[in-house]
């Protein structure tokens, strides 16, 4: 498969492979789940499902110290033949280093039944202020199964508006051996609204010229709606 097939096979709404929330209270459920429909499943800037909808879910458990381990799945479409779904683990640890931060590490395991190849892992911390503010670092010694060093980093924010609605913002940036593939930058600005457990997002995104270049319509900016629902 050619570097375009191989990356957008790899591309996860890092905001995408699931962090887990923070260590819960005894009386609560260790596990969680969520059911979400999207319009379209983007991942760092980029459609996993050739710009169609899709369904994906995860379940989680979380240790009473902050260790979690769980999964999450995904339909793709990376063109014909296999894979049709994608199957993620991930192993991780939440803390509350202090009142208004929160610092989140896992190790996720990115699978494509029926086209191992593409399989890879990624480290991921993310360290979250106030609620609001966070910042994502990923690392990747075999991107895409391509046994390329890959990086991403990420900036979010989130603002309260009235009626319980957030606008929320996103602006990242992929880092690749220059052989394998040019740098770029993905970004996002949405609206969301929960309705207990049931939340909702309409996201405008997008990448910068060089993510256009390199996965053409793929990488076009679009307007994604997504429906969750969860525990």
């Amino acid at each position: 498969m050619n570097s375009k097939r191989i990356l957008a096979s790899a591309l996860f709404a890092l905001l995408t492979a699931p962090f887990a929330a923070s260590a819960q209270d005894e009386a609560s459920s260790p596990f969680s789940w969520n059911i979400t429909g999207v319009s379209d499943y983007v991942w760092r800037g980029v459609s996993q499902t050739d710009e169609n909808p899709t369904a994906q879910a995860g379940f989680t458990y979380t240790s009473p110290v902050g260790i979690y381990a769980g999964a999450w799945a995904s339909g793709v479409d990376f063109g014909d033949g296999d894979p049709d779904y994608e199957l993620d683990y991930f192993v991780g640890y939440n803390v509350d280093l202090n009142e208004t931060v929160n610092f989140d590490i896992l190790l996720n395991r990115y699978t494509y039944p029926g086209a191992s190849e593409l399989n890879f892992n990624e480290l991921i911390a993310k360290t979250t202020f106030a609620e609001d503010y966070s910042v994502t670092l990923a690392y990747s010694n075999d991107f895409g199964g391509s046994e390329t060093d890959a990086f991403y980093i990420n900036g979010a924010a989130s603002y309260g508006l009235p009626q319980d609605y957030s606008l929320d913002f996103s602006v990242g940036r992929s880092f690749f051996e220059r052989e394998y593939s040019e740098n770029y930058l993905d970004w996002s600005v949405g609206v969301s609204k929960s309705f207990g457990a049931v939340s909702a997002s309409l996201a405008y995104v997008g990448v910068d010229g060089n993510g256009r270049d390199i996965y053409g319509e793929l990488a076009s900016s679009r307007v994604v709606l997504t429906l969750n629902v969860g525990m």
